[in-house]
């Protein structure tokens, strides 16, 4: 009676499911490539490392209600998405370090946060002051 009553949800599940986990071996390539430059180039920066545990958290799987399928899924999404947090914390600091200028405003464009301090979009004058400032460093 259960398959029943979930067999079009289990269906476009069983069709979605290579494309979700098969996903896994880029992603973890580009977490190791992501680690590698951020544990590289930070010194160099002068950056404070991006504290990983702050974006990805696994501790779903640890719900007793949840099946062993859903613990594997909430496992997968809880490093997946947390990964993606991480990675875009680790841009959004060289961003700010390499530019930290915003973006020309447009209808529809949702900028980050931390683009709040970034320096104006076309003014000459304050990027010139925050090169001079950059120097004297």
């Amino acid at each position: 009676m259960e398959f029943k009553k979930h067999q079009q949800r289990f269906v476009r599940h069983f069709i979605s499911a290579p494309f979700i986990y098969g996903m896994i071996i880029p992603i973890v390539l580009f977490d190791i490539c992501m680690e590698i430059y951020h544990r590289v180039c930070f010194p160099l920066y002068g950056l404070s490392y991006v504290s990983r545990g702050t974006y990805v958290t696994v501790d779903r799987h640890k719900l007793a209600y949840l099946n062993p399928l859903e613990k594997f899924n909430c496992m997968y999404c809880g490093y997946v998405n947390g990964l993606f947090q991480y990675a875009a914390a680790i841009a959004g600091a060289t961003e700010r370090y390499w530019c930290g200028i915003q973006h020309a405003k447009k209808p529809g464009f949702r900028p980050p946060n931390y683009h709040d301090d970034f320096l104006p979009y076309d003014d000459e004058k304050a990027y010139h002051e925050f090169l001079e400032d950059v120097d004297k460093k």
